[in-house]
């Protein structure tokens, strides 16, 4: 995300992001190998869509997009009309890797809410937007955290939260 919080800008470019020294040595490929399932919102869905028209970034891994309209499925994503948050806690009752949540606030919010997001790994880009998509979309998720790592990818800062114990 940038500096001050957000994941694009309102057209829902990511120009700012790309260019970045660093930007390819951000430990993507290992964070990406210890997850199975993604969590897509519907208008994130259709930003892949445009960005990588010829190819779906994440086929190899069981993917969900919350969509009000869209039904069924294709040949890489499950459409999910049913309530995040049930459909949600079921999928973490199952076996399996992490789940990550791919941008949309609007997915991150009620999970948020709900407390079910264990960790956050967040990469922050040295550039400040001013406005666009929020990562964090404002409410009620109050959640307390535990930083248990930061990491530096040239001009990129990780960090890494898990839920705090109670």
């Amino acid at each position: 995300m940038s500096l001050d919080g957000y994941l694009a800008r309102e057209n829902h470019s990511l120009d700012w992001l790309f260019g970045t020294e660093g930007e390819e040595e951000t430990g993507y490929q290992d964070f990406y190998d210890g997850i199975d399932t993604i969590l897509l919102g519907r208008s994130t869905y259709d930003q892949i869509a445009i960005l990588s028209p010829d190819k779906f970034p994440y086929e190899d891994k069981e993917c969900y997009v919350f969509s009000r309209t869209l039904k069924g499925s294709t040949e890489h994503v499950n459409f999910i009309n049913e309530d995040i948050v049930g459909f949600t806690q079921s999928l973490k009752k199952k076996e399996g890797k992490r789940i990550w949540i791919v941008g949309g606030g609007a997915v991150l919010q009620p999970l948020l809410q709900a407390k079910l997001v264990d960790e956050f790994i967040i990469q922050i880009t040295p550039v400040i937007i001013g406005r666009g998509i929020p990562m964090f979309v404002p409410g009620e998720q109050e959640n307390e955290l535990t930083l248990v790592d930061v990491r530096r990818y040239q001009q990129f800062a990780e960090l890494h939260y898990i839920k705090k114990s109670v």
